[in-house]
């Protein structure tokens, strides 16, 4: 760090201090938060990975059957939107649509029906899925970026300020006292000539 032993850099460092200082204890809350919601994110999707295991075991049943038969199930819209989580953006399921097929349903089994609600059950929820893992993911780079902030603050700059002020005052005590002591040995040198 480099600074000029003056009264305007102490200002300066002073002000840069009291920045951070104020700074790190919302940084640290925000990193602290972003440690919550990624964590929820995990288990959530941990939730999911379950929950697709169920579904993936229903409609391995229907899974011969469906090789005869044309797509019916096709998604419409995924329903994904952007919300902010602590000023992260993420993605967010709201609701997946599906478009079926117009089909004379007479003509096909009887578990079509419920093998098509399994399908789209199991369309939503990969959807789901890949929505929440990517929510972590952004989760967790903010998180680790919100970290090496507090760090960088805590640990770097703050120490850093500190010490430079630190050795400013202490120079400029240091050219006082000289200053000072220079005035008495002149004043002593001045006073012997007089008398």
């Amino acid at each position: 760090m480099k600074f000029q032993y003056n009264k305007s850099a102490i200002q300066d460092f002073t002000r840069q201090l009291a920045i951070r200082e104020k700074a790190l204890p919302i940084l640290k809350n925000k990193e602290t938060v972003l440690r919550q919601q990624e964590k929820k994110a995990a288990q959530a999707l941990e939730e999911l990975m379950n929950e697709r295991a169920q579904i993936r075991q229903e409609l391995e049943a229907f899974e011969p059957y469906w090789k005869e038969f044309p797509p019916i199930v096709t998604m419409k819209d995924s329903g994904v939107y952007e919300k902010k989580v602590v000023g992260v953006r993420v993605p967010e399921v709201e609701e997946v649509t599906f478009r079926v097929a117009d089909i004379a349903w007479w003509h096909y089994p009887a578990w079509v029906p419920a093998g098509v609600q399994i399908m789209q059950r199991a369309l939503a929820i990969d959807v789901k899925i890949d929505t929440k893992n990517q929510q972590r993911e952004l989760l967790s780079a903010a998180r680790k970026k919100m970290t090496q902030k507090v760090n960088l603050y805590e640990k770097v700059q703050i120490p850093a300020y500190e010490e430079a002020i630190r050795k400013i005052k202490r120079f400029l005590e240091d050219k006082e006292n000289i200053a000072k002591a220079a005035q008495h040995i002149v004043k002593k040198i001045k006073a012997r000539r007089t008398a």
